[in-house]
């Protein structure tokens, strides 16, 4: 069904209102527990580490807003090529879909080598730079190396996964995701903690262990992400209908599919460094009020993650629609479906923001066996339940627009929410309020960056410009 929808949308073919929110539906729902298990795998390393105590914690999260960075670029330079493999399929130009396959992972390949370099000469340094006491800062380190190492697969990963979501195929990366968290769950139990017994139903049993605590969490997760990486490309160039290799197929370098890549990745990757810069000036806010701040901030951004994880989802979903819609030369639908996807990212982050007050304590209590740490982490995130809503219409909104294409003016609008409202109120204040002060600040910058995205949306210029093969509605 999802798949017949997608091609009469393809075809020129007219769906009805209660079908396009069925398609929307049918994408969202694989791309929601990809996005999903990501963040569980975030809850499962905070959870372990946190069973170590507090400043193993806080080492993780100290560098965290840098893993996001080295990730939020390796997802940046895939988005350039996944958006113009959506645009070619929407066109049925499969066989020039599939040459920006083999450009896009060569491409992304050498860009993610470049940053394992950069950022495992950094590791060492880092922690410093952001403000860590002596008492966190090797562990910190050691995780960031590893992590940086790991960035190839990271990159391959996300790169492979998005261009089979692009051609429509939500199902499998979800799938591979949720094992990913599975292998997590396994590499770490072995890696974090040494030789111990355990009890599981009453019965005990013998669980070998390497003892590397914060280390062997960046090492399993690492192992995880090598594998699934290995399990997606495989899919996508042996086994995906559209864009499998196909022999005699030779792999030319356009100098057209590149400059629109750069055109489309560079203002994402310009998004990504705005907002996880912002993210490392926030940690390093937050850094002078203590080891105990820094967790319990670490670890409400890890819960609160599960909440607008939905949203990202549907955003996913939304790249591949508006993509789609605009290579078929559908904007008679463009319009339509870009607010259908982002008012439903909204009623359903609306729900998770309701959960997320309701059940803070639970889900921070998850990750910490601290007191101190649940107390201040249960305060924060009943603050930010309250802008799930607008932090949706920003999210699901910037899906759209990149399906267009269109990400310059959203990356200066992130940009500006960013550093012109959540930066300056934060250090304004975290001496006042302390760590309660700065996620006041989030929430208040949330909402601002929701009604500017919803502003943008609202307009026609994000989908003007974009290209297409026009087909009678």
């Amino acid at each position: 069904m999802k798949q017949n929808l997608l091609e009469k949308m393809r075809k020129g073919e007219r769906l009805a209102f209660g079908q396009q929110l069925l398609l929307i539906f049918q994408l969202s729902i694989p791309a929601i527990m990809a996005q999903i298990s990501s963040i569980v795998m975030q809850y499962i390393d905070a959870s372990m580490v946190g069973q170590l105590g507090a400043k193993d914690s806080a080492s993780i999260g100290l560098v965290s807003s840098s893993t996001w960075l080295m990730g939020g670029l390796c997802s940046a330079a895939s988005i350039g090529f996944t958006v113009q493999i959506a645009q070619r399929i929407g066109a049925g130009e499969e066989k020039r879909a599939r040459n920006i396959v083999r450009q896009g992972l060569l491409a992304v390949l050498v860009f993610s080598l470049m940053l394992c370099l950069l950022g495992a000469g950094l590791s060492g340094v880092l922690p410093r730079w952001l403000g860590g006491g002596a008492d966190i800062c090797k562990n910190a380190s050691r995780y960031f190396f590893v992590y940086a190492l790991s960035l190839p697969a990271i990159q391959m990963n996300n790169a492979a996964g998005g261009m089979l979501q692009c051609s429509g195929n939500m199902r499998l990366p979800s799938v591979l995701h949720i094992f990913m968290c599975i292998l997590d769950v396994i590499f770490n139990s072995v890696l974090i903690f040494p030789s111990r017994k355990l009890s599981l139903f009453g019965a005990e049993f013998f669980c070998p262990g390497a003892g590397l605590g914060v280390t062997g969490a960046a090492l399993g997760t690492a192992l995880a992400e090598v594998f699934v990486a290995s399990l997606m490309l495989y899919f996508l160039l042996v086994k995906s209908p559209m864009l499998h290799l196909r022999k005699g197929e030779k792999t030319g370098f356009k100098r057209e599919d590149l400059r629109k890549a750069v055109k489309i990745a560079v203002p994402v990757g310009f998004e990504q460094v705005v907002m996880c810069g912002a993210q490392i000036m926030s940690t390093k806010i937050v850094a002078p009020l203590g080891t105990v701040a820094i967790a319990a901030n670490s670890f409400s951004v890890t819960a609160e993650s599960l909440c607008y994880m939905p949203g990202y989802g549907i955003g996913t979903a939304a790249t591949t629609l508006i993509g789609q819609s605009i290579g078929a030369g559908r904007k008679d639908m463009t319009r339509r479906l870009g607010w259908l996807a982002t008012c439903l990212g909204m009623a359903v982050m609306a729900g998770t923001g309701v959960l997320l007050y309701a059940f803070a304590p639970f889900m921070i209590g998850i990750l910490s066996p601290d007191e101190a740490i649940r107390a201040l982490g249960t305060k924060v995130l009943r603050i930010e339940a309250f802008a799930e809503p607008m932090y949706a219409a920003s999210i699901v909104a910037s899906g759209v627009f990149r399906g267009a294409g269109d990400t310059l003016i959203p990356s200066c609008m992130n940009f500006f929410s960013m550093w012109a409202v959540r930066i300056p109120l934060g250090a304004f204040l975290a001496p006042r309020f302390g760590l309660e002060g700065v996620w006041v600040a989030m929430c208040l910058e949330l909402c601002v960056r929701g009604i500017l995205f919803l502003f943008r949306l609202a307009g026609k210029r994000w989908y003007q410009g974009a290209e297409g093969k026009r087909k009678g509605a």
